[in-house]
């Protein structure tokens, strides 16, 4: 087993560690209090190659592994956790289905501009009454000549108010078993009666567009329908566990950003006449926390190495989202405990953190979704 990077992986880290640092932390605070997205930012990301990085350069990518990509999201999230989640979604729920199920003219059409960064992409799933319960879906597609007609709303839909694209989740009529048939459609973001509206006020993840999408008798042709109608559901399924390996890299990054900034305060930070990092109550919390980042970022590389060796990664992609995002929520409130009342303050960056690793275990299925999916790989359902 070979548990060290490649020296391409090294690379693409370093550079990413660089930018992140230079291009994205000194503004972090900022576009978390005023809610700004980082339009210029990922200008740049996408003349780097990393809004491309896990696609084949006949698509406009980089051509690097899944592992590679997981260690850039990582990089950019412990800088920033909302530019994080935004390039995390970019990538794996906005481009990386029409990758995986689009036609060539599909790919050349939509997915080129998004691998080279000359776009953005996002994905529409959710809705207010479809949340975990994805087949709950009520947005519904009707074929209408060579069009399929649109109908219905989506929530918190990442990135929506700076796509080209969305792909968009409907119900297109029932499968012989008697459930609902849900199919996928690229949806350009000009197209009429395609409404986005972005109003929430969220509670982290402030610099991550977050949008709300109203379909109204949105039509668009046939050749928008993506991969096979009487598979999106599955295909869906596929999506999201190759999104969760990104959202446990993003965590992890978090949980990374916040042990660093534990680490030197309590070096630094002195009580008692000593430096606090000298007792063992502050010593135990850092060396609990330094423990399960590494068994996260352990998770999240299997997780990645199997996508890549094309193996089944479901139930690891699980394992991976649950516990890096637990452990972000977790190392970030011992952080802020290091910090004690300097860490409730703005200017210390950890009450941030905090509040952008709370979505982790929300988004891209809940802590309480991904054991269930752990549970059915067990045979307990």
């Amino acid at each position: 087993m070979e548990f060290e990077l490649t020296r391409e992986q090294q690379i693409v880290q370093d550079m990413v560690r660089d930018f992140a640092r230079r291009e994205i932390a000194p503004h972090a605070e900022k576009w978390d209090q005023e809610a700004i997205f980082p339009k210029d930012v990922f200008k740049k990301m996408g003349e780097l190659g990393l809004l491309g990085l896990p696609f084949p350069e006949q698509y406009g990518g980089s051509g690097a592994d899944t592992i590679t990509y997981a260690i850039a999201v990582e990089e950019i999230g412990r800088a920033c956790g909302g530019t994080g989640l935004s390039y995390a979604a970019a990538v794996s729920l906005g481009a990386s289905p029409l990758y995986y199920f689009g036609t060539e003219e599909q790919k050349q059409e939509f997915l080129v501009p998004l691998a080279k960064g000359e776009a953005l992409g996002a994905f529409g799933l959710t809705e207010p009454n479809a949340g975990s319960d994805a087949k709950g879906t009520r947005t519904t597609a009707v074929l209408d000549g060579d069009e399929y007609v649109l109908n219905g709303e989506k929530c918190w839909i990442t990135n929506a108010g700076y796509a080209k694209c969305v792909i968009v989740t409907a119900v297109t009529g029932e499968s012989e078993n008697g459930k609902k048939q849900i199919s996928a459609f690229i949806v350009p973001t000009g197209t009429k009666g395609f409404e986005i509206r972005c109003n929430y006020d969220k509670m982290g993840v402030r610099a991550s567009n977050t949008c709300e999408l109203v379909l109204k008798d949105v039509r668009v042709p046939k050749s928008h329908l993506l991969g096979d109608p009487s598979k999106g559901f599955k295909q869906f399924l596929f999506t999201l566990d190759g999104g969760r390996i990104s959202i446990a890299a993003l965590a992890l990054g978090i949980a990374q950003a916040a042990f660093d900034k534990a680490l030197a305060y309590a070096k630094e930070r002195k009580q008692f006449g000593q430096t606090i990092s000298s007792f063992q109550a502050i010593q135990f919390k850092l060396a609990d926390m330094a423990m399960e980042i590494e068994l996260a970022r352990n998770m999240v590389l299997k997780a990645a190495w199997l996508k890549d060796q094309k193996k089944p990664f479901s139930k690891e992609a699980a394992f991976a989202k649950l516990f890096a995002s637990e452990t972000a929520t977790k190392v970030c409130n011992q952080a802020l405990q290091i910090h004690g009342g300097y860490g409730y303050m703005r200017e210390y960056g950890i009450e941030r953190m905090l509040r952008d690793a709370k979505l982790m275990e929300i988004g891209e299925g809940t802590s309480e979704i991904q054991r269930l999916v752990i549970a059915r790989h067990l045979g307990c359902l």
